[in-house]
């Protein structure tokens, strides 16, 4: 004969269901969790990761340095020129740089043509560069936007359109310098060594 379930096994399951319900709301608040520190994860820091530092870019195939002549480009500045000072700003551990011109305050960025041209604004993506440092010493700039396409100049100093561009073209390997007066102001940062203590020697008097 059927009897009706007890109190005390209605309140038990009652609370299984509960318990349930707990775990549940706690798995998709950690799923949550999780997504939101991805996310901020992803997005830049711009206090704590943004470097700002101040070189110029020598040209291996002109012999020249890239200058920002507001729109312009080209790279026939000579060691010291004005608009040969760049601005280069660095975020994401150092992989993405935005450069700009000191003088002109012109960012220097690279259109859907391949164009390199200057910009008075540089929060858009073709104003953002991956700096690749290469076996011969020599930095390579990527166009984060359009993979594959590089900052490249001719022997006479004007710019090379992306798609017509490789890795390792001569045309697209630059070397750092500082602009001169400023390699002193610039030295990278040195760790120090901490040793212990030697044991201190007490002078002995005569008797």
């Amino acid at each position: 004969m059927y009897s009706a379930p007890s109190a005390c096994t209605c309140l038990c399951l009652h609370f299984l269901l509960l318990c349930f319900q707990v775990q549940v709301l706690v798995a998709e608040e950690n799923v949550d969790f999780r997504i939101h520190v991805e996310n901020q994860t992803r997005a830049r820091d711009d206090v704590s990761r943004k470097q700002l530092r101040l070189y110029q870019l020598y040209s291996r195939t002109s012999g020249k340095h890239i200058q920002v002549l507001g729109r312009r480009i080209s790279a026939r500045g000579e060691d010291g020129d004005k608009y040969a000072q760049l601005l280069v700003e660095t975020d994401t551990f150092g992989s993405q740089v935005r450069i700009k011109g000191k003088e002109t305050e012109f960012y220097l960025c690279m259109n859907r043509k391949g164009k390199l041209v200057g910009k008075p604004d540089g929060t858009s993506k073709e104003c953002v560069f991956i700096e690749k440092v290469l076996e011969n010493n020599y930095t390579a700039l990527m166009s984060a936007k359009y993979t594959g396409w590089y900052v490249g100049f001719t022997k006479k100093g004007r710019p090379r359109k992306g798609p017509k561009t490789r890795e390792n073209q001569q045309d697209v390997h630059f070397m750092k310098r500082y602009p001169k007066g400023q390699a002193e102001l610039q030295k990278p940062f040195k760790y120090t060594t901490v040793t212990k203590r030697s044991r201190r020697i007490r002078p002995t008097h005569p008797g």
